[in-house]
């Protein structure tokens, strides 16, 4: 850029932190204490104030990597904090639904097999990036999350989903169970790439 004759340059990586994805992806990260902080508020409309909050953050989660891949904004930066970010959003989330009894029983299984899932792909992840090995993120792992949103939205609703359409916890539990299989489906193609890579080392 030329300004006043003289010539000045704007650092890529900073061109890239403020990109529009990544500046979506500091948003869901600073969405979770908004969500755990109307989660526990009291009032009707704190609940439906928590929804909302992770619905939108959760459509974040799709739009920032739509738009680094249709702007050509993709970096290293977005690719390292954008798990993160779905992570802290997801633990978040079935941990406060846990301690507010909406997930419970034997449901608690599906949630923590979510949960461990998340810690040991974190790790696998970090085990392939330093043998500089890339596992691709499958179709059925992107259904997974999806799958995981959609329950967590109708568990949020709980019971005041429940008093305006009788069913929606149900719903929410089924499908918690349900992102739970693909969960250990897909978490095992990190982990036979892991093991695979270790015993090669």
């Amino acid at each position: 850029m030329v300004t006043d004759g003289m010539t000045t340059s704007t650092s890529p990586a900073r061109g890239h932190a403020l990109a529009v994805p990544n500046l979506l992806t500091y948003g869901r990260i600073l969405a979770v204490p908004a969500l755990v902080a109307c989660f526990y508020a009291e009032g009707y409309w704190s609940n439906w104030l928590a929804l909302a909050i992770f619905l939108a953050a959760s459509i974040t989660d799709f739009l920032d990597g739509y738009l680094a891949r249709a702007w050509h904004q993709q970096s290293a930066l977005g690719r390292m904090l954008d798990p993160i970010a779905d992570k802290l959003l997801v633990a978040a989330s079935l941990m406060m639904l846990v301690s507010a009894g909406t997930i419970g029983g034997w449901s608690l299984l599906a949630a923590v097999i979510i949960l461990c899932r998340e810690v040991l792909v974190s790790g696998l992840r970090e085990f392939l990036a330093e043998l500089r090995v890339s596992v691709p993120v499958t179709t059925l792992a992107k259904w997974k999350t999806t799958l995981q949103m959609v329950a967590i939205g109708f568990l949020l609703a709980g019971p005041a989903g429940d008093a305006i359409v009788p069913g929606v916890s149900l719903v929410g539990l089924s499908l918690l169970w349900i992102s739970a299989i693909l969960t250990l489906y897909t978490g095992w193609d990190y982990f036979r790439a892991g093991i695979r890579h270790a015993m090669e080392e």
